[in-house]
């Protein structure tokens, strides 16, 4: 499988990054390294969570608020949004509409 992250979503991650990073040092590397332990994650499970409406699928981080949703289209797994659980989380299926 390879792997497509939208720019979108990787604007978003990188907008997080830097939250985090100025909320305090080395806090930003730590969500950055969670995103990338989950798509490693992802890139070998991605058909176990669950299909949602809007044919994606949802994972969920573990220490930080954020889920990274995405789809599999054909032999590419598609990054859709990184996005935060709790601050309008399903802004972005108006922006893939």
């Amino acid at each position: 499988m390879k792997l497509l992250i939208l720019p979108q979503a990787s604007l978003e991650l990188q907008e997080a990054v830097e939250h985090y990073e100025a909320e305090h040092s080395g806090l930003g590397k730590r969500l950055w390294d969670e995103f990338d332990q989950h798509l490693r994650w992802i890139l070998e499970n991605f058909t176990l969570p669950r299909l949602r409406s809007g044919n994606y699928r949802r994972v969920n981080l573990e220490v930080f608020p954020y889920y990274i949703a995405y789809a599999v289209r054909g032999e590419v797994i598609v990054i859709l949004a990184i996005s935060h659980s709790a601050r309008k989380p399903e802004h972005w299926i108006e922006l893939k509409e």
